[in-house]
Protein backbone atom coordinates (compact mmCIF):
# COMPACT_ATOMS: atom_id res chain seq x y z
CA UNK A 1 0.00 0.00 0.00
CA UNK A 2 1.14 3.16 -0.95
CA UNK A 3 1.47 6.12 0.84
CA UNK A 4 -0.50 9.35 0.24
CA UNK A 5 -0.56 10.65 -3.75
CA UNK A 6 2.08 13.35 -3.83
CA UNK A 7 1.40 16.98 -4.94
CA UNK A 8 3.55 19.47 -5.83
CA UNK A 9 7.04 19.56 -7.14
CA UNK A 10 9.19 20.27 -4.04
CA UNK A 11 12.76 19.57 -4.57
CA UNK A 12 14.79 19.58 -8.06
CA UNK A 13 18.36 18.87 -8.58
CA UNK A 14 18.89 19.41 -11.78
CA UNK A 15 22.59 18.70 -13.60
CA UNK A 16 24.43 17.76 -10.60
CA UNK A 17 28.04 16.67 -11.28
CA UNK A 18 30.90 15.84 -8.45
CA UNK A 19 35.02 14.94 -8.93
CA UNK A 20 37.41 13.59 -6.56
CA UNK A 21 40.83 14.05 -6.80
CA UNK A 22 39.81 14.70 -10.69
CA UNK A 23 37.45 11.22 -10.98
CA UNK A 24 34.14 12.16 -11.76
CA UNK A 25 31.92 10.43 -9.21
CA UNK A 26 28.37 12.34 -10.59
CA UNK A 27 27.91 13.18 -13.82
CA UNK A 28 25.17 15.61 -14.27
CA UNK A 29 22.32 14.14 -12.45
CA UNK A 30 19.02 15.03 -12.07
CA UNK A 31 16.31 14.57 -9.63
CA UNK A 32 13.18 15.76 -8.43
CA UNK A 33 10.75 14.92 -5.45
CA UNK A 34 7.31 15.90 -4.89
CA UNK A 35 5.19 16.91 -1.26
CA UNK A 36 4.49 13.31 0.05
CA UNK A 37 6.06 11.32 -1.72
CA UNK A 38 8.35 8.65 -1.39
CA UNK A 39 10.84 8.49 -4.26
CA UNK A 40 13.56 5.21 -3.74
CA UNK A 41 16.76 6.00 -5.45
CA UNK A 42 18.67 2.45 -6.12
CA UNK A 43 21.85 1.35 -7.89
CA UNK A 44 24.78 -0.66 -7.13
CA UNK A 45 27.61 0.61 -4.78
CA UNK A 46 29.66 2.94 -6.13
CA UNK A 47 26.60 4.37 -8.54
CA UNK A 48 26.36 7.82 -6.65
CA UNK A 49 23.35 7.74 -4.73
CA UNK A 50 25.03 8.90 -1.14
CA UNK A 51 27.16 11.08 -3.29
CA UNK A 52 24.40 12.89 -4.89
CA UNK A 53 22.59 12.35 -0.96
CA UNK A 54 25.58 14.36 0.63
CA UNK A 55 25.37 17.14 -1.77
CA UNK A 56 22.02 17.72 -1.32
CA UNK A 57 22.58 17.62 2.81
CA UNK A 58 25.52 20.34 2.52
CA UNK A 59 27.97 18.07 2.97
CA UNK A 60 29.26 18.12 -0.62
CA UNK A 61 29.39 20.86 -2.88
CA UNK A 62 29.07 20.41 -6.19
CA UNK A 63 31.17 21.41 -9.23
CA UNK A 64 28.12 21.93 -11.17
CA UNK A 65 24.05 21.92 -11.22
CA UNK A 66 21.20 23.47 -9.41
CA UNK A 67 19.61 22.40 -6.26
CA UNK A 68 16.11 24.36 -6.30
CA UNK A 69 13.51 24.40 -2.90
CA UNK A 70 10.48 25.32 -3.21
CA UNK A 71 11.06 27.26 -6.31
CA UNK A 72 13.86 28.95 -4.30
CA UNK A 73 17.39 28.32 -5.61
CA UNK A 74 20.06 27.18 -3.19
CA UNK A 75 23.69 26.47 -2.81
CA UNK A 76 24.75 24.29 0.46
CA UNK A 77 28.18 24.82 1.50
CA UNK A 78 27.65 23.37 4.83
CA UNK A 79 25.07 20.90 6.47
CA UNK A 80 24.02 23.28 8.65
CA UNK A 81 22.67 25.16 5.61
CA UNK A 82 20.93 22.48 4.40
CA UNK A 83 19.55 21.54 7.22
CA UNK A 84 18.04 25.32 7.98
CA UNK A 85 16.44 25.19 4.08
CA UNK A 86 14.40 22.23 5.66
CA UNK A 87 16.40 19.18 4.60
CA UNK A 88 17.61 15.99 6.54
CA UNK A 89 19.61 12.70 6.08
CA UNK A 90 19.42 9.82 8.05
CA UNK A 91 22.63 7.84 7.77
CA UNK A 92 23.11 3.98 8.00
CA UNK A 93 25.07 4.91 11.17
CA UNK A 94 23.22 6.74 13.63
CA UNK A 95 24.64 9.78 15.08
CA UNK A 96 23.29 9.47 18.72
CA UNK A 97 24.59 9.55 22.23
CA UNK A 98 24.28 6.50 23.79
CA UNK A 99 24.60 7.93 27.47
CA UNK A 100 21.91 10.92 27.14
CA UNK A 101 18.56 10.87 27.00
CA UNK A 102 16.31 10.93 23.99
CA UNK A 103 15.14 14.75 24.62
CA UNK A 104 19.32 15.65 24.92
CA UNK A 105 20.18 13.77 21.78
CA UNK A 106 16.67 15.33 19.72
CA UNK A 107 18.07 19.23 20.89
CA UNK A 108 21.21 17.74 21.17
CA UNK A 109 23.27 21.76 19.58
CA UNK A 110 19.95 23.25 19.91
CA UNK A 111 18.83 23.02 23.79
CA UNK A 112 16.06 25.54 24.25
CA UNK A 113 17.26 27.88 26.83
CA UNK A 114 15.39 30.03 29.89
CA UNK A 115 17.54 32.55 31.51
CA UNK A 116 20.63 31.18 30.15
CA UNK A 117 19.81 27.63 31.22
CA UNK A 118 18.83 24.91 29.76
CA UNK A 119 15.30 24.76 29.30
CA UNK A 120 14.64 20.80 30.19
CA UNK A 121 11.02 21.15 30.37
CA UNK A 122 9.93 23.08 27.31
CA UNK A 123 13.05 20.08 25.43
CA UNK A 124 10.75 17.07 27.12
CA UNK A 125 7.38 18.88 26.19
CA UNK A 126 7.93 19.29 22.44
CA UNK A 127 10.40 15.95 22.59
CA UNK A 128 6.98 14.14 23.57
CA UNK A 129 5.05 15.80 21.25
CA UNK A 130 6.81 14.88 18.37
CA UNK A 131 6.68 11.14 19.33
CA UNK A 132 2.75 11.18 20.08
CA UNK A 133 2.62 12.92 16.42
CA UNK A 134 4.37 9.57 15.04
CA UNK A 135 2.66 7.21 16.99
CA UNK A 136 5.78 6.52 19.02
CA UNK A 137 3.77 6.52 22.15
CA UNK A 138 6.56 3.95 23.66
CA UNK A 139 9.39 5.77 24.19
CA UNK A 140 9.53 8.30 26.53
CA UNK A 141 11.74 11.79 26.38
CA UNK A 142 14.04 10.51 29.74
CA UNK A 143 14.51 7.25 28.32
CA UNK A 144 18.32 7.09 27.72
CA UNK A 145 19.50 6.05 24.11
CA UNK A 146 21.02 2.89 25.28
CA UNK A 147 17.99 1.22 26.62
CA UNK A 148 16.74 1.18 23.04
CA UNK A 149 16.49 -1.02 20.13
CA UNK A 150 18.00 -0.57 17.01
CA UNK A 151 14.63 0.52 15.75
CA UNK A 152 13.81 2.82 18.27
CA UNK A 153 16.70 4.78 18.46
CA UNK A 154 16.37 4.88 14.14
CA UNK A 155 12.96 6.63 15.89
CA UNK A 156 15.12 9.15 17.60
CA UNK A 157 17.22 9.66 14.48
CA UNK A 158 13.74 10.56 12.73
CA UNK A 159 12.17 12.53 15.73
CA UNK A 160 15.44 14.55 15.69
CA UNK A 161 15.18 15.60 12.16
CA UNK A 162 11.25 16.66 12.36
CA UNK A 163 12.28 19.09 15.36
CA UNK A 164 14.49 20.81 13.05
CA UNK A 165 11.12 21.27 11.02
CA UNK A 166 12.60 19.29 7.54
CA UNK A 167 10.84 18.93 4.43
CA UNK A 168 12.91 16.91 2.62
CA UNK A 169 14.14 13.82 4.77
CA UNK A 170 16.58 11.37 3.17
CA UNK A 171 16.62 7.62 4.63
CA UNK A 172 20.09 5.93 3.58
CA UNK A 173 19.48 1.97 3.93
CA UNK A 174 16.74 2.57 7.23
CA UNK A 175 16.22 -0.81 6.49
CA UNK A 176 19.90 -2.54 6.73
CA UNK A 177 20.01 -2.68 10.71
CA UNK A 178 16.83 -3.76 11.46
CA UNK A 179 14.86 -7.14 11.71
CA UNK A 180 12.19 -8.11 9.70
CA UNK A 181 9.18 -7.19 12.49
CA UNK A 182 11.58 -3.84 12.76
CA UNK A 183 11.43 -2.97 9.21
CA UNK A 184 7.78 -3.24 9.13
CA UNK A 185 7.13 -1.04 11.97
CA UNK A 186 9.97 1.30 9.84
CA UNK A 187 7.43 1.46 6.52
CA UNK A 188 4.42 2.22 8.55
CA UNK A 189 6.13 5.23 10.00
CA UNK A 190 7.55 6.23 6.93
CA UNK A 191 3.78 5.96 5.39
CA UNK A 192 2.94 8.40 8.29
CA UNK A 193 5.23 10.76 7.62
CA UNK A 194 4.86 11.18 3.85
CA UNK A 195 0.97 11.27 4.89
CA UNK A 196 2.20 14.74 6.21
CA UNK A 197 3.46 15.93 3.03
CA UNK A 198 7.13 15.40 3.60
CA UNK A 199 9.16 14.35 0.88
CA UNK A 200 11.50 11.08 1.12
CA UNK A 201 14.55 10.15 -0.74
CA UNK A 202 14.50 6.60 -0.32
CA UNK A 203 18.10 4.71 -0.46
CA UNK A 204 17.73 0.88 -0.30
CA UNK A 205 18.88 -2.25 -1.55
CA UNK A 206 16.08 -4.07 -0.99
CA UNK A 207 13.87 -3.73 -3.83
CA UNK A 208 10.65 -5.23 -2.04
CA UNK A 209 10.30 -2.48 0.12
CA UNK A 210 10.95 0.21 -3.46
CA UNK A 211 8.06 -1.77 -4.32
CA UNK A 212 6.30 -1.56 -1.36
CA UNK A 213 6.97 2.24 -0.42
CA UNK A 214 7.44 4.49 -3.14
CA UNK A 215 5.53 5.93 -5.98
CA UNK A 216 8.74 6.66 -8.28
CA UNK A 217 11.91 5.17 -8.77
CA UNK A 218 15.25 6.46 -10.01
CA UNK A 219 18.11 4.08 -11.28
CA UNK A 220 21.65 5.33 -10.88
CA UNK A 221 24.72 3.78 -12.38
CA UNK A 222 28.44 4.76 -12.45
CA UNK A 223 27.59 8.03 -11.20
CA UNK A 224 24.65 8.31 -14.41
CA UNK A 225 21.40 9.12 -14.13
CA UNK A 226 19.81 5.71 -15.98
CA UNK A 227 15.82 6.50 -15.85
CA UNK A 228 13.43 7.40 -13.13
CA UNK A 229 9.77 5.73 -13.62
CA UNK A 230 6.48 5.27 -11.83
CA UNK A 231 7.18 2.18 -9.17
CA UNK A 232 3.92 0.70 -10.69
CA UNK A 233 4.73 1.20 -14.02
CA UNK A 234 8.04 -0.83 -13.61
CA UNK A 235 9.28 -4.37 -12.41
CA UNK A 236 12.04 -5.60 -9.93
CA UNK A 237 13.43 -7.61 -13.42
CA UNK A 238 13.55 -4.28 -14.94
CA UNK A 239 14.68 -2.34 -12.26
CA UNK A 240 17.59 -4.89 -11.81
CA UNK A 241 18.34 -5.30 -15.55
CA UNK A 242 19.00 -0.86 -15.00
CA UNK A 243 21.52 -1.50 -12.37
CA UNK A 244 23.56 -3.91 -13.97
CA UNK A 245 22.99 -4.96 -17.15
CA UNK A 246 21.36 -8.08 -16.48
CA UNK A 247 18.40 -10.27 -16.03
CA UNK A 248 17.04 -10.74 -12.38
CA UNK A 249 17.08 -14.79 -13.45
CA UNK A 250 21.16 -14.58 -13.68
CA UNK A 251 21.20 -14.00 -10.05
CA UNK A 252 20.85 -17.49 -9.26
CA UNK A 253 23.28 -19.88 -10.67
CA UNK A 254 21.69 -23.33 -11.62
CA UNK A 255 20.97 -25.80 -8.89
CA UNK A 256 23.09 -28.85 -8.17
CA UNK A 257 21.84 -31.97 -9.80
CA UNK A 258 21.25 -34.89 -7.88
CA UNK A 259 24.25 -37.18 -8.86
CA UNK A 260 26.65 -33.27 -7.75
CA UNK A 261 25.13 -33.96 -4.02
CA UNK A 262 27.96 -36.45 -1.91
CA UNK A 263 28.24 -37.63 1.21
CA UNK A 264 26.54 -36.46 4.99
CA UNK A 265 29.08 -33.77 6.48
CA UNK A 266 26.58 -33.44 9.44
CA UNK A 267 23.58 -34.93 11.17
CA UNK A 268 21.77 -33.86 13.61
CA UNK A 269 19.28 -36.19 15.69
CA UNK A 270 16.70 -34.73 18.26
CA UNK A 271 18.76 -31.69 18.93
CA UNK A 272 17.08 -29.27 21.30
CA UNK A 273 17.82 -26.61 23.93
CA UNK A 274 16.04 -23.75 25.21
CA UNK A 275 15.08 -22.21 21.91
CA UNK A 276 14.92 -25.39 19.57
CA UNK A 277 13.43 -28.87 20.04
CA UNK A 278 13.12 -32.26 18.10
CA UNK A 279 15.59 -30.68 15.59
CA UNK A 280 16.77 -33.78 12.70
CA UNK A 281 18.96 -32.46 10.26
CA UNK A 282 21.37 -33.58 7.64
CA UNK A 283 23.47 -31.47 5.41
CA UNK A 284 24.96 -33.23 2.60
CA UNK A 285 28.36 -32.44 0.39
CA UNK A 286 27.44 -30.65 -2.63
CA UNK A 287 24.32 -28.98 -1.50
CA UNK A 288 22.71 -26.04 -0.66
CA UNK A 289 20.20 -26.29 2.30
CA UNK A 290 17.56 -23.46 3.25
CA UNK A 291 16.17 -22.28 5.97
CA UNK A 292 13.06 -20.35 6.17
CA UNK A 293 10.60 -19.17 8.80
CA UNK A 294 9.40 -16.36 10.22
CA UNK A 295 11.13 -13.36 12.85
CA UNK A 296 11.31 -15.78 15.87
CA UNK A 297 10.87 -19.17 14.54
CA UNK A 298 14.31 -20.49 15.01
CA UNK A 299 16.54 -20.05 12.51
CA UNK A 300 19.21 -18.06 13.93
CA UNK A 301 19.06 -20.40 16.88
CA UNK A 302 19.72 -23.26 14.76
CA UNK A 303 22.80 -21.99 12.93
CA UNK A 304 24.40 -20.64 16.54
CA UNK A 305 23.39 -24.45 17.45
CA UNK A 306 25.01 -26.25 14.55
CA UNK A 307 28.19 -23.88 15.71
CA UNK A 308 28.22 -24.56 19.50
CA UNK A 309 27.62 -20.86 20.53
CA UNK A 310 24.42 -21.67 22.12
CA UNK A 311 24.69 -25.28 22.12
CA UNK A 312 22.22 -28.36 21.80
CA UNK A 313 21.76 -29.62 24.97
CA UNK A 314 19.61 -32.60 24.23
CA UNK A 315 20.01 -34.70 21.11
CA UNK A 316 23.29 -35.47 18.97
CA UNK A 317 25.41 -34.32 16.22
CA UNK A 318 27.89 -35.92 13.80
CA UNK A 319 29.88 -34.15 11.24
CA UNK A 320 31.65 -36.62 9.49
CA UNK A 321 32.63 -38.95 12.45
CA UNK A 322 31.78 -39.85 16.18
CA UNK A 323 29.04 -37.54 18.11
CA UNK A 324 30.49 -33.85 18.73
CA UNK A 325 30.09 -33.06 21.78
CA UNK A 326 28.61 -30.09 23.04
CA UNK A 327 30.07 -27.03 23.93
CA UNK A 328 32.27 -24.05 21.68
CA UNK A 329 32.56 -22.70 18.54
CA UNK A 330 36.15 -23.42 18.87
CA UNK A 331 35.00 -27.21 19.24
CA UNK A 332 32.66 -26.46 16.16
CA UNK A 333 35.76 -24.87 13.91
CA UNK A 334 37.65 -28.07 14.66
CA UNK A 335 35.26 -30.24 13.28
CA UNK A 336 35.16 -28.34 10.21
CA UNK A 337 32.26 -25.96 10.68
CA UNK A 338 31.50 -21.96 9.87
CA UNK A 339 29.16 -19.31 10.66
CA UNK A 340 29.23 -15.97 8.80
CA UNK A 341 26.91 -14.27 11.29
CA UNK A 342 24.36 -12.01 10.23
CA UNK A 343 25.72 -8.95 11.31
CA UNK A 344 29.62 -8.47 10.02
CA UNK A 345 30.15 -5.46 11.45
CA UNK A 346 29.66 -6.70 15.52
CA UNK A 347 30.53 -10.19 15.09
CA UNK A 348 32.41 -10.70 11.52
CA UNK A 349 34.92 -8.35 11.29
CA UNK A 350 37.80 -6.14 12.95
CA UNK A 351 36.90 -3.15 10.90
CA UNK A 352 39.87 -1.50 12.49
CA UNK A 353 42.33 -3.76 11.33
CA UNK A 354 42.96 -4.73 7.16
CA UNK A 355 41.81 -6.73 4.99
CA UNK A 356 44.87 -9.14 5.57
CA UNK A 357 44.44 -9.37 9.35
CA UNK A 358 40.80 -9.95 9.39
CA UNK A 359 41.04 -12.57 6.60
CA UNK A 360 43.33 -14.66 9.22
CA UNK A 361 41.55 -14.19 12.24
CA UNK A 362 40.04 -17.61 12.38
CA UNK A 363 43.13 -19.40 11.72
CA UNK A 364 45.43 -17.42 14.06
CA UNK A 365 42.33 -17.69 17.09
CA UNK A 366 42.43 -21.54 16.29
CA UNK A 367 45.56 -22.14 15.07
CA UNK A 368 45.34 -26.14 15.46
CA UNK A 369 42.66 -26.09 13.22
CA UNK A 370 44.98 -25.56 9.82
CA UNK A 371 47.59 -23.87 9.45
CA UNK A 372 47.21 -20.14 8.34
CA UNK A 373 47.78 -20.01 4.24
CA UNK A 374 50.95 -18.06 3.04
CA UNK A 375 50.63 -14.31 1.38
CA UNK A 376 50.52 -16.26 -2.23
CA UNK A 377 47.69 -18.39 -1.05
CA UNK A 378 45.41 -15.66 0.46
CA UNK A 379 45.88 -13.46 -2.26
CA UNK A 380 44.80 -15.83 -4.38
CA UNK A 381 41.61 -16.41 -1.53
CA UNK A 382 40.96 -12.87 -1.79
CA UNK A 383 40.60 -12.93 -5.48
CA UNK A 384 38.61 -15.96 -5.48
CA UNK A 385 35.81 -14.06 -2.95
CA UNK A 386 36.30 -11.41 -5.68
CA UNK A 387 37.38 -8.60 -3.37
CA UNK A 388 37.66 -4.83 -4.58
CA UNK A 389 40.12 -3.46 -2.50
CA UNK A 390 43.09 -0.28 -2.60
CA UNK A 391 44.53 -3.48 -1.04
CA UNK A 392 45.13 -6.09 1.51
CA UNK A 393 46.18 -3.19 3.65
CA UNK A 394 42.95 -1.40 3.35
CA UNK A 395 40.82 -1.15 6.87
CA UNK A 396 37.72 -3.26 6.22
CA UNK A 397 35.64 -0.42 7.80
CA UNK A 398 36.11 1.16 4.44
CA UNK A 399 35.07 -1.31 2.15
CA UNK A 400 31.57 -1.27 0.82
CA UNK A 401 29.09 -4.10 2.47
CA UNK A 402 29.30 -6.42 -0.09
CA UNK A 403 32.82 -6.16 -0.16
CA UNK A 404 33.10 -6.69 3.88
CA UNK A 405 30.78 -9.88 3.44
CA UNK A 406 33.64 -11.56 0.93
CA UNK A 407 35.95 -10.56 3.53
CA UNK A 408 34.31 -12.24 6.28
CA UNK A 409 33.40 -15.43 3.92
CA UNK A 410 37.33 -15.39 2.90
CA UNK A 411 37.96 -15.85 6.48
CA UNK A 412 36.32 -18.87 7.32
CA UNK A 413 37.75 -20.49 3.67
CA UNK A 414 41.16 -19.90 4.77
CA UNK A 415 39.80 -22.42 7.71
CA UNK A 416 39.25 -24.56 4.93
CA UNK A 417 35.76 -25.84 6.49
CA UNK A 418 33.92 -28.85 5.40
CA UNK A 419 30.09 -27.01 6.50
CA UNK A 420 29.75 -23.68 6.02
CA UNK A 421 26.34 -21.89 7.68
CA UNK A 422 25.32 -18.56 6.03
CA UNK A 423 22.63 -16.16 8.49
CA UNK A 424 21.41 -13.97 6.10
CA UNK A 425 24.69 -13.94 3.68
CA UNK A 426 23.35 -10.82 1.29
CA UNK A 427 21.58 -8.81 3.98
CA UNK A 428 22.78 -4.61 3.24
CA UNK A 429 24.67 -5.55 0.00
CA UNK A 430 23.63 -4.21 -3.51
CA UNK A 431 22.53 -6.23 -6.32
CA UNK A 432 25.85 -7.10 -8.25
CA UNK A 433 27.52 -8.26 -4.69
CA UNK A 434 24.36 -10.42 -4.18
CA UNK A 435 25.01 -11.85 -7.48
CA UNK A 436 28.54 -12.60 -6.88
CA UNK A 437 28.14 -14.09 -3.56
CA UNK A 438 25.36 -16.29 -4.60
CA UNK A 439 27.98 -17.70 -6.90
CA UNK A 440 30.35 -18.19 -4.52
CA UNK A 441 28.05 -20.19 -2.80
CA UNK A 442 27.59 -22.53 -5.57
CA UNK A 443 30.81 -23.03 -6.02
CA UNK A 444 31.74 -23.76 -2.85
CA UNK A 445 29.09 -26.38 -2.81
CA UNK A 446 30.75 -27.84 -6.22
CA UNK A 447 33.53 -28.38 -4.54
CA UNK A 448 32.08 -30.69 -1.83
CA UNK A 449 31.12 -28.08 0.96
CA UNK A 450 27.82 -29.07 2.71
CA UNK A 451 26.00 -25.59 2.60
CA UNK A 452 23.39 -24.20 4.85
CA UNK A 453 21.49 -20.78 4.70
CA UNK A 454 19.11 -18.96 6.73
CA UNK A 455 17.17 -15.90 4.87
CA UNK A 456 14.58 -13.93 5.31
CA UNK A 457 14.25 -13.10 1.57
CA UNK A 458 12.56 -15.76 0.06
CA UNK A 459 13.00 -15.31 -3.22
CA UNK A 460 17.11 -15.73 -2.21
CA UNK A 461 16.59 -18.87 -0.59
CA UNK A 462 14.14 -20.19 -3.32
CA UNK A 463 16.39 -19.51 -5.74
CA UNK A 464 19.64 -20.96 -4.20
CA UNK A 465 18.24 -23.94 -2.07
CA UNK A 466 18.59 -27.35 -3.47
CA UNK A 467 15.99 -27.83 -0.21
CA UNK A 468 14.11 -25.79 1.62
CA UNK A 469 13.50 -26.88 5.82
CA UNK A 470 10.78 -24.37 6.91
CA UNK A 471 11.03 -23.62 10.94
CA UNK A 472 8.81 -22.89 13.28
CA UNK A 473 8.34 -22.50 17.02
CA UNK A 474 11.78 -23.42 17.31
CA UNK A 475 11.25 -26.59 15.15
CA UNK A 476 11.41 -27.61 11.75
CA UNK A 477 7.55 -27.76 10.49
CA UNK A 478 8.33 -29.60 7.15
CA UNK A 479 10.68 -29.79 3.83
CA UNK A 480 10.09 -28.35 0.62
CA UNK A 481 11.89 -29.18 -3.00
CA UNK A 482 14.12 -26.70 -4.89
CA UNK A 483 11.97 -24.42 -6.74
CA UNK A 484 8.69 -24.84 -4.00
CA UNK A 485 6.62 -21.40 -4.08
CA UNK A 486 6.77 -18.60 -1.44
CA UNK A 487 2.96 -20.03 -0.57
CA UNK A 488 4.15 -23.48 0.15
CA UNK A 489 7.11 -21.51 2.51
CA UNK A 490 4.68 -19.38 4.25
CA UNK A 491 1.88 -22.15 4.29
CA UNK A 492 4.37 -24.08 6.74
CA UNK A 493 6.45 -21.13 8.60
CA UNK A 494 2.68 -20.35 9.78
CA UNK A 495 1.18 -23.64 10.45
CA UNK A 496 0.39 -24.11 14.69
CA UNK A 497 2.20 -27.02 16.48
CA UNK A 498 -0.07 -30.21 17.02
CA UNK A 499 2.83 -31.05 19.60
CA UNK A 500 3.98 -30.20 23.04
CA UNK A 501 3.77 -25.99 24.37
CA UNK A 502 7.31 -24.71 22.54
CA UNK A 503 9.74 -23.50 24.92
CA UNK A 504 9.19 -20.09 26.78
CA UNK A 505 12.28 -18.36 24.72
CA UNK A 506 11.85 -18.31 21.24
CA UNK A 507 14.38 -16.69 18.72
CA UNK A 508 15.20 -12.68 19.50
CA UNK A 509 16.28 -10.63 16.93
CA UNK A 510 19.45 -11.85 16.12
CA UNK A 511 21.31 -8.47 17.66
CA UNK A 512 20.13 -8.92 21.37
CA UNK A 513 22.00 -12.00 20.84
CA UNK A 514 25.52 -12.22 22.62
CA UNK A 515 28.25 -12.46 20.42
CA UNK A 516 29.27 -15.92 19.55
CA UNK A 517 32.98 -16.30 21.15
CA UNK A 518 34.70 -17.40 18.14
CA UNK A 519 34.02 -13.70 16.84
CA UNK A 520 34.71 -12.44 20.39
CA UNK A 521 38.20 -13.92 20.28
CA UNK A 522 39.84 -12.84 17.32
CA UNK A 523 38.25 -9.26 18.10
CA UNK A 524 39.94 -8.97 21.97
CA UNK A 525 43.26 -10.56 20.07
CA UNK A 526 42.70 -13.55 22.52
CA UNK A 527 44.46 -17.12 22.04
CA UNK A 528 42.71 -20.86 23.08
CA UNK A 529 43.28 -21.25 26.72
CA UNK A 530 45.30 -24.34 27.83
CA UNK A 531 41.90 -26.23 28.72
CA UNK A 532 40.36 -25.38 24.98
CA UNK A 533 43.56 -26.46 23.64
CA UNK A 534 43.11 -29.99 24.83
CA UNK A 535 39.87 -30.42 23.70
Amino acid sequence: MHAKQATHTMLAMHGVSKSFLGVRVLHGVSLDLAAGEVHALVGENGAGKSTLMKVLAGEHVPDEGTITLDGRSHHFSHPAQAQAAGIGIIHQEFALLEHRTVAENVFLGREPTRYGLVDRRAMEARTTQLLTELGELDITPRTYVRDLSVARQQTVEIVKALASDVRVLVMDEPTAPLADHEAGLLHALVRRLAARGLGILYISHRLREVFELSQRVTVLKDGRHVTTVRTRDTSTDAIVRAMVGRELSAYYPPRARPEEVGETRLTVRGGGNTRLRGIDLTLRAGEVTGIAGLQGSGRTSLARALFGAAPFTTGTMTVGGPPLRPGTPRRAIRAGIALVTEDRKAEGLALRQSVRDNALLVTRAVPDRERPPAARELTALLERVRLHARGEDQEARYLSGGNQQKVVIAKWLAARPRVLLFDEPTRGVDVGAKAAIHTLVRDLAKEGLAVLIVSSELPELIGMSDRILVMAEGRIAGELPAGASEEDVMRLATASSDGPEPPPSTDPPSRSDPPPPSAQAPHEGTAPTAQEGAE
